[in-house]
Parts: structure tokens; C-alpha cells; sequence
């Protein structure tokens, strides 16, 4: 246990420092890559995109080995820190100051979605299903990563880049049941795991919720995203879980009633967060800096602590990325 720990917050802040380094990336490309592979493409060539990836699969390390001493209902709690790390390390390299409203939003994000994972304590079962089950699920999550996407394509500022984020969750927590899937089929051999669908469909939904996660980077500041996805991912793969493979949860009084208060909690913050002037002024910025003419001389740098990011001429140039 006293190993498992430091390599959880470990983890987290290995997560926290490669979304900063991703999102500080995408955010700076054009947007008429947004949903497109050439943004990968673009971003595969950027030493500090890299230098991201190259963190998360530190962090899947550090992850696995907190795993190797601990059950996941301690190891994924303590992951959650990402979000304490991320948001105000994004706050650092812009060399501004968080206010009351952002702390609390990531505040609420944290212990609601902590408060709402140790409530359920998920215990694992077999991870297969009927085909039939696994169309119901696919279909459901497609669908809702559609819709999400839709809605997204047609928003704008925090709440685009929170939809996208959304549809990444929604994509990545079924990554995630795949991985389940294909990992159980290993006591087969290789000819089990290479002749499974779910093997092919694991790696379609790599890519594409690595796609999804950098166009949620690109249209808006990490607050506005990271949250989302770490609520959503672990859901659906829970609920997956439970629905699939027979997964238990604990329920009734009081756990079902502590889980309802930390998912109150959790959409209260994400909405804290999403309705923050300052992340909506971040945005503007953002999207300013990237329309064309604009270029190194219109970057004003980033704004004194606690001032509003959008005020004023000097207030105008190029963030990067938003908290």
C-alpha cells in the first residue's frame, strides 16, 4: 500500500503534465484541422506533443505498477489528482491566477468524481458477453458520441471544447471495455486475441478517441475538457461493466446516496467551470491568435495575475492554452 500510493499521485501527475503539454500544442493549430488526422499528423511532428505522449505512457507505467499493490477502487481515486495538477500547472505556464470560481469548479470536479468511484466500488467479473449485448452497448455509446459531436460542431468556446471532450470520454471508456475484452482473451493464445473483432475495434477506438481527445485540446482551454473526459470515461466503463459483463456496484443506502451527491457535485463543478468568464476569454484568444494575420505580432503575452485575459489592448495576444 505504501508503495501503491506515491506511484498513483505519480500517475496523476504524469496525466496532468501531458495534457498540459498536448493541449498546449493543439490549441496553437489552425482550425481547419479540427477533427481531422492531418491534426495528428501536424502534432506527431511537435517535440512538446511528443514529450506529452511520451508522459502518458510513463503514467500508464506508474498506473500499473499502483495497480500491482493496490485495488483499483484506492488506485483510480488517486489518479483523479491529475485534475488538481493539470489545471493550475496550466495556470503556471500562462502566469496567471486562478480565481475563487475556477478553484472551486476543479475543486467540485475532483471530489465528486472521487466521492462517486469510491461510493460505487465496481468489482470485476469475466470480461465476455453475448454479441448481442455488445451491439446494445456500441449502438447506445455510438449514438451518444454522435449527438455529442453534432452538438459540439455547432457550439462555441468552452462548451464545444467540453462536447468534443464528451464524445472522446465516451469513445475512451469504451476503449477501455474493448481492452478488457481483448485482455481476457489472452489465455487463448494469439490466434484468439488476432482472430477477435474486439482486438480491431480496440485499436479503431485508440485512434479515433486520440483524435477526438486533441480536437477537444484545440477548441478550448484544458478546464473545459479534462474534467468532462475524466468523468465520462470511467462511467461508461463501468456501466459497461455492469450491463456486459455482469460487474457488481454497490448500491442502496447509503452508498447509491453518497454516489448521487458526488455526481451532483461533479456537474456542478464542470458547470463552474464552463460558464467561467475568465475560460471564455482564454477561448477568445485562442481562437484570435489562430485566425489568419495575426501571427507573433499580435501576441500581447499572457496577462498579469488576476487580471481578466481579454481586457484591454495587451490583454489580446496569443495564451496557448487556458487553464
Amino acid at each position: 500500500m505504501l508503495a501503491a500510493i506515491p506511484a498513483a499521485l505519480a500517475a496523476g501527475l504524469c496525466f496532468a503534465l501531458a495534457g498540459v503539454f498536448q493541449q498546449r500544442s493543439a490549441s496553437a493549430r489552425p482550425s481547419d484541422e479540427f477533427l481531422s488526422f492531418r491534426l495528428l499528423l501536424d502534432l506527431a511532428r511537435q517535440p512538446l506533443w511528443v514529450s506529452g505522449i511520451a508522459l502518458a505512457v510513463l503514467a500508464y507505467g506508474f498506473q500499473g505498477l499502483a495497480l500491482a499493490f493496490a485495488p483499483l477502487a484506492l488506485v483510480q481515486p488517486l489518479i483523479v489528482s491529475e485534475l488538481l495538477f493539470a489545471i493550475p500547472l496550466s495556470a503556471l505556464v500562462l502566469r496567471m491566477r486562478l480565481r475563487r470560481r475556477e478553484w472551486c469548479g476543479v475543486l467540485a470536479v475532483s471530489t465528486g468524481l472521487v466521492t462517486a468511484l469510491a461510493a460505487a466500488r465496481p468489482q470485476p467479473a469475466e470480461a465476455v458477453a453475448d454479441p448481442g449485448s455488445w451491439l446494445v452497448m456500441l449502438a447506445g455509446v455510438g449514438a451518444a458520441a454522435a449527438a455529442a459531436l453534432f452538438a459540439g460542431r455547432r457550439a462555441g468556446g468552452t462548451v464545444k471544447a467540453s462536447l468534443i471532450a464528451l464524445a472522446a470520454g465516451l469513445v475512451m471508456g469504451t476503449q477501455s471495455v474493448l481492452l478488457a475484452a481483448t485482455v481476457e482473451r489472452f489465455g487463448g493464445g494469439a490466434a484468439a486475441v488476432f482472430t477477435a473483432w474486439q482486438t480491431y475495434l480496440l485499436v479503431a477506438a485508440s485512434i479515433g478517441g486520440l483524435l477526438l481527445i486533441q480536437s477537444a485540446f484545440q477548441s478550448g482551454p484544458l478546464a473545459a475538457s479534462m474534467p468532462v473526459m475524466d468523468a465520462v470515461e470511467p462511467a461508461v466503463a463501468i456501466a459497461a461493466g455492469v450491463a456486459l459483463f455482469g460487474e457488481s456496484v454497490r448500491t442502496g443506502w447509503p452508498a447509491g446516496a453518497v454516489g448521487a451527491a458526488g455526481l451532483l457535485l461533479l456537474f456542478a463543478g464542470i458547470v463552474l467551470l464552463d460558464t467561467s468568464p475568465l475560460l471564455k476569454a482564454l477561448y477568445r484568444r485562442e481562437t484570435a491568435d489562430r485566425s489568419p494575420g495575426r501571427g507573433r505580432a499580435a501576441r500581447g503575452g499572457a496577462p498579469p495575475d488576476g487580471e481578466t485575459p481579454g481586457e484591454g489592448g495587451a490583454g489580446k495576444g496569443r495564451t496557448g492554452h487556458g487553464p
